[in-house]
């Protein structure tokens, strides 16, 4: 079973912010406090450790004390790029992951992903907030690495379109879809 010592947390900062005028999401500053660190604070009791994906203003990543990598290609391949990234680099025997602009997830996150996962032995399980699947919120077996490299080299971009070819099981949480909402115009901030 994997339990939050097994467990690394990825926060996804690494888009281009297109919504936001092209800022980097990770670092707007929403309720007083940059994105990413709602996110870490809410991760990091949940998990054994945290690794960033970005790709601009790493130093800057880097300052809230976590690895921060950015993807093997420089062209924003989308949050696939990322999670492989954080693949190669988990140490511990899954990888969970979040976008870096939904401060509000549910605390029991990583737990019910792994309840799941121990009941179906999937290598993915991806949340669905009782209307539709969050792609973004998805707990990995870290041998999935290679899989998702082989999926961007041939040109996939879509994490859903990956996720489908996996061992995949679904984790529901109802009534939360609230809960996932993405912050991701400078309104919603």
């Amino acid at each position: 079973m994997a339990g939050n010592e097994q467990v690394t947390g990825g926060i996804l900062a690494g888009g281009r912010g297109r919504r936001m005028g092209g800022i980097d999401k990770g670092l707007a500053v929403h309720e007083g406090r940059e994105l990413v660190a709602h996110m870490i604070e809410r991760l990091r009791p949940q998990v054994a450790g945290i690794l960033v994906s970005a790709n601009r203003n790493l130093d800057r990543y880097r300052a809230f004390g976590y690895p921060v990598y950015a993807d093997e290609r420089d062209d924003f391949a989308g949050p696939l790029a990322g999670i492989a990234r954080l693949l190669e680099a988990c140490s511990t025997g899954f990888l969970v992951t979040t976008p870096c602009d939904t401060p509000e997830f549910p605390d029991n996150l990583v737990q019910t992903l792994c309840a799941r996962q121990q009941q179906t032995g999937a290598d993915a399980v991806v949340v669905h907030d009782g209307e539709q699947r969050q792609f973004l919120f998805a707990l990995y077996r870290r041998e999935l690495a290679a899989s998702a490299g082989v999926a961007l080299a041939a040109g996939e971009r879509a994490v859903w379109r990956w996720q489908e070819q996996l061992n995949l099981a679904e984790a529901r949480i109802e009534g939360s879809a609230a809960a996932f909402a993405n912050l991701n115009t400078r309104a919603d901030l």
